[in-house]
Order: C-alpha cells, then structure tokens, then sequence
C-alpha cells in the first residue's frame, strides 16, 4: 500500500474494503484503503488505472445515504470534489470506521496536544501481522468513549469488558435484562429498555463479591456488596468464573483498599443516616474536604480559613426566609425533600443509587435546595473524580496564587460581572471563592484557560456547593458534558448551534427558512448553549434547566431552545429584522418564572424590554420542560452524538476557512501574489506542517504548534520542511545547489532565530523570488549571500558582513560613515566614536535640558518605531569568499536554461569586471586604512616595539579576528595572522582550493561535478566560466596598477581567497544590466500557479498513476 501511494514508513494501515468508486456515472471496481491519515482508493479494469488520495483533514462532509443513482452509497466531500463510493460487503462496518478515522483528523486541527496524545493507539498484548489489528483498536476506543459518555466516568477509565446479564431490582421485583460493564475502577450496568435501570457500583465501595447459589429460575448469580449495606445480585452470566476472577484482580489494585479510603468509608457512614436529618446532605457535602492525603495540612488550614471551603455561598447569604412567609412555597419545598428521601430509601442513596425513569421524573419536578449541590455532584460524575483526588484542589490553589497569565488578567476582568445582582457576588467573600476555582482551574488546563461564560456557570457551581465541589464540577462540565465549550474558538457550542439549525429545520420546518433569514439562530443559541440559560432567564428559573441538564446532558438544552422557538413561532414568523426577532425572544425569556423557588426573588439583569403596554405574559419553567419532552422527546443521546460528528467537520473545517482568511488579509499587499495564489500556497505551506505531525513526530513545528496562537502563527515549518517547499516552488532553480540556497533563505527569513517560519515569512521568500524588477530580486539574491543567511561554514573569511550583522546600528549603518570609515581598524573606529560622544555630550551641555529636547528625543524614538525603507545604500559590502558564492550560485541557477551559452558567457563578463572593480576599492581602502590605523595607535605605537605591533594589533578585538579553518579542512591554512594594517602581501588569506586548480582549462575545471559543486570553489575557477582565460584575467588585473595588483592576480591563479577585497550591491547591479540576456533571465515572468499544483501532488492530495511511477521508483 505505501509503495503504491507513496506513503511513508510511519503511515499505518487500518483496513481495506471492496467497493466502487463513481467516476461520473461510471463504477469503479477496486480497493478502499483505510489509513489512519488517508482514504485512497486503487483500481485497475480493462487496462484503466483509477488512484486516488484524500487527507482526512481535508473531509468536510461524510455521511452515509441512499438514493437511485448511488444506492447504499458513502459520499466523502472535500473542498474541491465530491467522491462516491458504493457496493460494499458491509457498509455499515466501513462507515464506522471512516467516521473514527475523520474525527481523529478533526481532533488534530482543532487541538495538536489532544491529537499527539491520541495517535499513540494502544498496541495488542500479542503482536501479529493481522491487518484488522488498528481497527479493532479504534473499536475499542469507540466503546470506551461510549461507556464513559454514558456512565458519566473520567475520562482516563478504560472498559475491560462487557456481558449480558440480568439485575435483580428490589423496589420493582423484576430481573431486569441488560449489560454489564467492568472497567478498572467501576461495574456498571445499563439495561436494555433506555429508562428501566442505570446502575454504577465504584469497585471503592465494594466489600465483598460472591457467587450466590443458582437455580433454574436464578441461573448463575453474582453478588455484590458495598459499605453502604446495599446488595446487588446479577444473574444469567455466561462466564461467572472469569468475571469473578476480573472483577477480583480489579479490586486487589483500587486504592480503597488503602489507608487513604477514608473518604470513601465516611460517604458510606453517611448514606445510612435517616433521611430525615437535615445533616445528611450536608455530611456528604463536606465529605471530601477530611483530611485524606498528604496534602492534609494544607487542606485543612485551607477550610479553616475560607468559609466556602465547607459550604455553598447559598447557605451564607440566604437570608431569613421563614415557613410562615414562604406559606405554600415552603411546604411545597418540603414535599420535594420528602419525595426524594422516599426514592433514596427505595432507590438508594449515593453513587449506587439505581436511577430509572422515576428518578427522572423527580428531577423534572425540581431538586429541592438542600439537596441540589450533592445530586449535581452524582449526576454529573464529579462525585467520582473528588473521592479519588482528595486534596487535589488545594494544591492547585495553592500553586497558583499569585501567578500572573493572559487567564488570570481576564478572569480578574470578568470576576464583577458574574451574577452581580446576587448577594453573594457584591462582596468580596463570593468574588475571592469565584477566583481561586477559576483560577485553579486555568493552572489544571491551560490549553482551555479561562473563556467568557465559565464565570457565570462557576458563580452558580459555587451557590450549591464548596469550593472543590464546584470546582470539579466544572471540570466535568469543560472536558465531558460540553466537549469543546471553552476554549479559544468555543468549537462545541458551534458544533451544538449547528445540531439546533438541523433540529430547527426538522421539527420546526416552517420557522427554520425565516430564521435563516433573519439570522438568528447564530445570534442567540451562542448564549444559549453557553451559559445554560443562566445569562438569558431568571436565576431561579434556569437553575432548574441546569438540574435536568446534570442528569440528561445537552438533550435537555436542545429541547428547551426548540420549545422556546415553537412557543414563540406566531410572533417570529412576523418579524421584519433580526432585532424584532430578538426582541420576542428577549420577552419571552425574560417571563419565565418559578413559582416553587423558595430563595428570595432575585432581580434579573437581563435586558428588560417591553412593548407597548400590555403586560408580558409569565411563563412558568416547569410547563416549559413539560412541553419540550412532550414534543421534543424523540432526541436520542447516540443520534445527537452522531449529529455532532457531521457538525464538528463542517465547524472545523469552516474555522480552518476563516483562519485562512484571517492569514491571507493579513500578509502586506506589496507582496504581489493574487489572493488566490496566496490561498493555494497557504492550503501547500498547511500541509507540510501537517505531516510533519503525524510522519514526522521529531519535528519542531509538530512540537511546538499552539491553538491559541494568532492564526498566523499557529502552523509553521522548520528547515527541512521548508527546503522541501523551497525545491518545489522556488523559480530559481539550482540543480544539486538548490538545498544550499534552501538553507540561505530559510536563516534569511528567520528574523527571530527560533527556527521556524511562519505563513507571512514563508510567503515574502517566495515573493522576492517571484516579483519584483531586477533590482529586487537581485537584493534577495545578494542577501542570500551575506550572513546570516551565509552560515560560517560556508564562508569562513566573511569578516566585514559578520561584522556588519553583529555590530550595534549606531556604529554599523551611521549616516555620517562614509564607505572607508567601515573598513577601519578597531583603535581607529574606537577613537571616532569616543570623539562623536564627546561632541555629542559638549551639544547637550550646551542645550541644556528643556521640554523641546523631550520632544526631541520623542521624535527620535518615533521615528526608530517607525519601518525604515531599506535602501542600496544600506546594504553591506560583500568579500571576495562571498561574491565567489554568489557566482556558484548563478552559475547552478543557469545550467538548466534554454539560453545556458549566453548566460555562462554573460555572468563570466560580469565577475570579471566586479573582480577589476573590487581591486581598485580595495587599492584605495587600504591606503586609507593605513592612514587612520598610523594616526588612532599614535600613542600605542610607542609603548610597543615595531616586531610587536602588527601581530598584536587583531587580537585585541574579537570582531576582527579571522575565523579559524575548519578542522576537518587539511588544506586550510592559518589565518590568524592576517590583519588589516599589513602590506599588501601580507594581508592575503590563504584559500580553501588548491594550488593546482589554476592550471587546468576552464573547460575541464566547469566539466567536472564535484568541481562546479564544491563549497571551496577558487574565484579563479568561477570566474573561468566561459571564454574568459587566465591569461586575459592577468593582464586585466594589471591594469589595475601596481604592485599591489599583480600579487593579488598571481596570487588568485594559485587559488588564493583576498580577505581584503570588496564589492558593493550598486556595482554588481550596474554590471549585471550590461548583459541584457542577464536581465530577461531575472526579469522573466514564472506563474506559480504550476508549481503549487505539482506540490499538491506530490502532498497526496491528489495522485495520478505517473506519480505513483516517480514515488514508487523514488523509493
């Protein structure tokens, strides 16, 4: 398989189905290949080769349907094509398995560390070659998300297995059907019928499991017995000994069997208290907070300290509500507590409760006040995560007082707008329990942090239980009931507001188009979903939403949203604008009541609008939920869960749409590419960092990629990556060079050393590469190289352009320094500069210090703030190792141009005339040098003998000194005692090619390969391409005058680098545009509209059978 697609080694079959592929309406017989990055398809009939690769990141829809053209078929969407594929043996089976495989995709563009986290798939116990292997790991994955979503469990409970199995129910006398489930830490139980029975037994509270004697009305049975005296009796197991001996190894490792259980014994003392006692609750409640670890010391000072550590905020701001002023209220209130206490002493009380369908009609009726914080903490299966992480809380307050981050500073900005029209929440007892759970929380998850909403749903946490109770209950709200809610781009409440648009258009098909219109689904189920009612309705009204939303999950807040639209449908299908349509629902929402609540009425915040003057109508909460599950009632969990997969891809990838928008408006419009061309380039330069996630795990870029990131710089490639890109799109194209100048550009580009590019540096590389005049490209082209795009490797003797790139900016690009200035000595800069200060503090004395030197130095500083327009002139001066890069470069770049002749023959012209040029630049720099250097050590010149002074003189200043040769390089030859005050011919460094290369023809010198490709190439041998001869080169050089020049030439000949020899950027520009056929080659317009279209292909979005020939003989 990876041979026939080019895959890499890292790339792992999952599974491959029979089917057809429709091309047009034509069937193709072949093979579905299942990776776990990719879907392709092969097939080869009648002498028709059919290939095709689809990155599963690049899905945007997937579903599975029937029509007459393509029966029993799956249609796979991408942004570009629609893909049929039909006949399968089990289309059911293969449907499956393509929907785990596209939600893994989707979790690695909505969430890097969640996706490397999962890639690691757990391996079989026994390794063999079965091909199925992954899919039944990913199987099992299926169900363990299933079973934990279902059981309400945390998130790293991995389920061991299930059975079928009866249970015995005392308060019905049935055997009731259903499963067993056994994982490591719990046994639970689910029946058959949806709302028979639910049953979770954490193996902490077991005491003692057995096997009962069976009997033909009783086949075997298995009992099980906690702490909290409660017997359960399952029957008709089909293996009981294996059970037994499972459940058996799982109890031998849970830690209530060591000392650190006492919290779980005191929860079990306290489920037998008499259901009357007004303690009971409250007992449970403080149950966590007993010093059960090692943390105990902290945690008890802690609850000392803080009042809500050991209670709701509810209980300390009641106020004096008494029964003779409640009336009715109270007694109802009391007839609910009864209720419950009857269904506990029936049903259970605790995490063994039996919950059935009687449970759920209690809740609906409303939890009572008293006992509302300790359901929330059952239902929710926050209970679970607190008894076994005693301590846990504290810690992490601890840790993060007093730590500062971008959360902190935004909860401290939301604190006051949490509930402000509470009593709790206007004084700073409230404020400081609502920070440290918040704060606490952003240290456990920082990939979530802090998102607007979590403060309102906290503040409400926090009424009806402690500190750590509300704090692990919004732990199970952000990471299991409301997946993706808060984080950076509330990706799940997107993912919800799609499922209500589809709900809307099947239950409410008439309403669904107006509200498409108006717009405002979006607008309002944002804040819907978000807050649980709790920022659109009465306090008390959506507190009872939230007790519905504990025990049945999102279900209960799509049926609420859908029988609110359905209530309002005569006022909405009238509307003229979204603000009327607003307006109805604000009214509408602002009436709902609770008639039973007994907390003293709260004010509701919530804009108050009204229309003229007939009074709103109330509406009370209860009959709202009662005609939500009368019409509504028909949503099932696992059909929302499937809703919410087709949702997530059409979420993610229009987030991904956006993000690519966001980066392409955000790159400078002088780049010169179309915004098409950008967006192709972004969707290349996305891909690459892409793999290297999940083919390259040692990658920078896959380590380092963080989501809440600007967009721009969320995705990133480093080096490697980029040289790939680089070969593939660049115009100038430099045969076995290209690598090379690949590197140049990408340290060129990495302005901040990080070693990654991002999206915007990536694109003004190609730029320059592509637009521009001949001046421009020629810049990028000399830059390329200049360190630190010239790494030192690559040219040992690149002294001034070091000196250039690592000297402070007041001393490297003065305006005052005029060329000859920055090829002084050390001494003789040192001594400008320290009489440019003096003058400098002389002017200041005398100005004094006035409000216009304030403004002065204001104006300064803004204009260093400001981008400065590089100009010619700022460019640096470029040595004679430098410029012999330069030329090896050119000449790679021509080798493969139609008119090569012309242009060898025309860049040979060019470098013979910059090498005359740089001789006389050098002939007057030195004599100048001389002078400054004889005037600056005047002094030291007569502590020191002569023999002393010019070898001392380098060593003096680090930036001056030579570079040593490289260690692996026998023929180089120590610079060390190279300096710029010597003679002529001592000032010559010896170069890296050998003496014998000057001897030979030029024709043989270019011939040879590792020649043309050698780093260590002679400026004898470049200049040598073409006609030009050694001879021709010497007498020119002559002419140059003197002594001086003539060495220098000889030395050249024997493969001598100058150290002193230098060139500028306006002299090689004026050079090149003597040769015209040099200036149609940079001028020459190149579309890369093909290149990206070929990097597509080889990124296996698409394939051909012609690419499957180069891959397969590639590899």
């Amino acid at each position: 398989m990876r041979k026939q697609f080019g895959m890499p080694e890292g790339e792992k079959l999952v599974n491959y189905y029979s089917c057809s592929y429709w091309k047009g309406r034509v069937p193709r017989q072949g093979w579905l290949y299942l990776t776990i990055n990719h879907l392709c398809f092969y097939s080869f009939l009648l002498g028709k080769e059919v290939s095709l690769v689809v990155q599963w990141v690049d899905v945007t829809r997937l579903e599975k349907n029937a029509t007459l053209l393509f029966p029993e078929s799956i249609r796979v969407d991408t942004r570009d094509q629609e893909l049929f594929f039909s006949m399968f043996l089990n289309i059911a089976e293969t449907f499956k398995l393509m929907e785990q495989l596209a939600n893994l995709a989707m979790r690695q563009l909505l969430d890097s560390e969640g996706f490397l986290e999962d890639k690691a798939l757990p391996r079989p116990s026994r390794p063999h070659r079965n091909i199925s292997a992954l899919k039944r790991d990913l199987d099992a994955r299926a169900k363990n998300e299933c079973y934990r979503a279902t059981f309400r469990l945390p998130r790293d409970e991995r389920l061991d297995g299930h059975t079928g199995c009866t249970l015995w129910t005392p308060f019905s006398k049935l055997h009731v059907p259903g499963q067993m489930f056994i994982s490591n830490n719990y046994i639970c139980f689910a029946s058959k019928e949806e709302d028979a029975c639910h049953l979770i037994i954490p193996l902490r509270e077991v005491t003692i499991v057995e096997k009962a004697d069976s009997s033909s009305v009783l086949p075997s049975p298995l009992s099980i017995s906690t702490k909290s005296k409660m017997t359960f009796l399952f029957a008709n197991l089909k293996d009981r000994e294996f059970l037994l001996q499972r459940i058996s190894d799982f109890l031998q490792k849970t830690p209530s069997k060591q000392p650190d259980g006492s919290s779980a014994e005191r929860k079990g003392s306290s489920v037998d208290t008499t259901p009357e006692s007004p303690s009971a609750p409250q007992e449970v409640l403080e149950q966590p907070t007993s010093p059960s670890s090692s943390l105990s010391d902290c945690q008890s000072f802690y609850t000392q300290e803080v009042p809500t550590a050991s209670q709701g905020l509810l209980r300390l701001f009641q106020g004096d509500s008494s029964m003779e002023v409640l009336g009715a209220k109270w007694a109802k209130e009391k007839m609910k507590e009864e209720s419950w206490n009857i269904h506990f002493f029936e049903y259970g009380r605790g995490m063994c409760m039996y919950r059935t369908a009687k449970t759920r009609e209690l809740v609906l009726k409303g939890i009572p006040e008293s006992l509302r914080g300790e359901l929330w903490l059952l239902f929710s299966g926050a209970w679970n995560e607190m008894v076994t992480h005693p301590g846990y809380y504290a810690e992490l307050v601890e840790k993060s007082t007093g730590k500062y981050s971008l959360a902190t500073e935004e909860i401290e900005r939301d604190l006051h707008r949490s509930m402000p029209e509470h009593p709790a929440f206007q004084n700073e007892l409230g404020i400081a329990a609502l920070r440290r759970v918040l704060t606490a929380y952003a240290f456990r998850n920082p990939t979530i942090g802090y998102c607007q909403a979590m403060n309102i749903v906290t503040s409400v946490l926090l009424l009806y239980g402690n500190e750590e109770e509300a704090f692990w209950l919004l732990v199970a709200l952000c990471e299991r009931m409301l997946p993706d809610y808060y984080n950076t781009r509330v990706v799940g409440a997107l993912v919800d507001q799609g499922i209500f648009e589809e709900l809307t258009r099947d239950f409410l098909p008439q309403l669904s188009e107006k509200m498409q219109d108006l717009g405002v689904i979006s607008s309002i189920s944002l804040s819907w979903f978000l807050t649980l009612f709790l920022s659109v309705m009465p306090f008390e009204s959506a507190v009872v939403i939230v007790d519905c939303f504990f025990y049945e999950g999102i279900k209960v807040v799509l049926q609420v949203a859908l029988a609110i639209l359905d209530a309002n449908m005569g006022q909405l299908l009238g509307c003229s604008d979204e603000g009327e349509a607003m307006t109805v629902l604000g009214r509408y929402l602002d009436n709902v009541i609770n008639k039973q609540s007994v907390s003293p009425p709260i004010p509701h915040l919530h804009a108050l609008l009204t229309s003229g003057d007939d009074p709103p109508e109330e509406v009370d909460i209860f009959e709202l939920l009662k005609r939500s599950y009368e019409k509504f009632s028909s949503l099932r969990a696992d059909d929302i869960e499937q809703m919410r997969f087709k949702q997530r891809l059409k979420v993610i990838q229009s987030l991904e749409d956006t993000a690519k928008r966001s980066v392409v408006r955000a790159i400078p419009g002088d780049i010169g590419f179309s915004i098409e061309e950008l967006e192709d380039l972004y969707v290349v330069f996305k891909t690459k960092h892409m793999a290297s996630q999940y083919w390259g795990g040692n990658h920078t870029s896959a380590i380092r990629r963080d989501p809440s990131l600007p967009y721009l710089e969320q995705y990133r490639i480093d080096a490697s990556q980029f040289q790939e890109l680089f070969a593939s799109l660049t115009p100038w194209a430099c045969g076995s060079h290209t690598p090379v100048l690949a590197g140049r550009m990408f340290r060129h580009l990495d302005e901040n050393r990080d070693l990654l590019i991002n999206f915007k540096e990536f694109v003004t590389g190609m730029s320059g590469m592509y637009h521009g005049d001949l001046t421009e490209k020629l810049k990028v082209l000399y830059k390329l190289h200049l360190p630190p795009a010239l790494s030192p490797e690559e040219a040992e003797s690149a002294l001034e352009a070091a000196r250039y790139f690592t000297e402070d900016s007041t001393s490297e690009a003065s305006p005052q320094t005029s060329d000859p200035e920055l090829f002084l000595p050390w001494e003789a800069q040192e001594a400008l500069l320290q009489v440019e200060q003096e003058d400098a503090q002389e002017k200041g004395e005398e100005k004094g210090t006035s409000p216009q030197d304030c403004r002065h130095y204001l104006r300064l500083w803004a204009k260093e703030k400001e981008a400065q327009k590089e100009t010619l002139k700022d460019l640096p001066k470029m040595n004679q190792e430098q410029f012999i890069e330069l030329c090896k470069t050119l000449y790679n770049m021509f080798s493969e141009d139609p008119m090569e002749q012309d242009l060898y023959h025309a860049i040979a012209t060019v470098a013979s005339l910059l090498l005359r040029i740089g001789e006389v630049g050098k002939k007057f720099s030195i004599r100048a040098s001389r002078k400054l250097r004889d005037s600056a050590c005047g002094e030291d010149h007569s502590r020191t003998t002569p023999e002393e002074s010019p070898a001392s003189e380098p060593h003096q200043d680090p930036a001056w000194e030579p570079q040593p040769p490289a260690a692996e390089d026998p023929q180089a030859k120590a610079g060390g005692d190279t300096h710029l005050g010597k003679g002529p011919q001592e000032s010559q460094v010896v170069g890296e090619g050998g003496s014998g290369e000057g001897q030979g023809s030029p024709s043989q010198l270019l011939s040879d390969d590792e020649t043309k490709d050698d780093m260590s190439m002679s400026s004898y041998s470049v200049v040598s391409t073409g006609s030009l001869q050694c001879e021709d080169l010497l007498d020119d050089t002559v002419l140059v005058g003197g002594e001086v020049s003539s060495h220098v030439a000889a030395a050249r000949c024997e493969g001598t680098v100058d150290a002193d020899w230098c060139i500028s950027f306006e002299q090689i520009l004026a050079s090149v545009l003597t040769e015209s056929v040099l200036v149609n080659f940079f001028e020459k317009r190149v579309d890369i509209g093909l290149k990206i279209k070929d990097q597509k292909k080889v990124e296996r979005q698409f394939s051909t059978s012609s690419d499957q020939e180069q891959a397969g003989a590639s590899g």
